[in-house]
């Protein structure tokens, strides 16, 4: 992975990436690793789950624009899981890890508020584990101690046999 500081100062996050939410700009083969690879929460997603979840939500690449010898390449990704009217749920965020530290995910959260699709909605959810005081720069706060949200979690769905949808 090139280093973007080598020599020189480092450059602010706008200068070097560019945010779309452009579908045909995923490069799926690079989300399906890090998610399936890298993290906890997507740890062994098949292809094919990842692919309909994309299909079904607004996504928005961070593509490195100042990549020695060659054109740019994805180097972020969130995923938004919205009726864009009243709800939305943050997922699956992340940042290549040559590429942290240069407020990549700073730029995708605040392109993702930013979005015309997902204004004026009464809730906006996101779960984390380690970034908290990112995600409170912006608005988001922790559910009350006793809140109303609920769940059916599955594990390990990822590991057993596929059914199709």
């Amino acid at each position: 992975m090139n280093d973007l500081s080598h020599g020189h100062p480092t450059p602010p996050a706008d200068a070097i990436v560019d945010i779309s939410s452009d579908p045909a700009r995923l490069d799926i083969g690079f989300i399906h690793h890090a998610l399936s690879t890298q993290t906890h929460w997507a740890k062994d997603i098949p292809r094919v789950t990842l692919m309909r979840a994309i299909a079904h939500s607004l996504c928005f690449g961070a593509y490195a624009t100042h990549v020695e010898g060659g054109a740019a390449r994805q180097v972020g990704f969130a995923r938004v899981i919205t009726d864009r009217a009243t709800f939305a749920y943050l997922a699956d965020v992340f940042v290549d890890p040559s590429m942290r530290g240069l407020g990549i995910g700073k730029r995708l959260c605040e392109s993702v508020l930013a979005h015309p699709a997902l204004q004026g909605l009464r809730r906006f959810l996101l779960a984390t584990t380690d970034a908290a005081g990112l995600y409170a720069r912006y608005g988001f706060e922790p559910l009350d101690p006793v809140n109303k949200m609920m769940q059916i979690h599955r594990p390990d769905i990822y590991t057993g046999p596929q059914d199709a949808p």
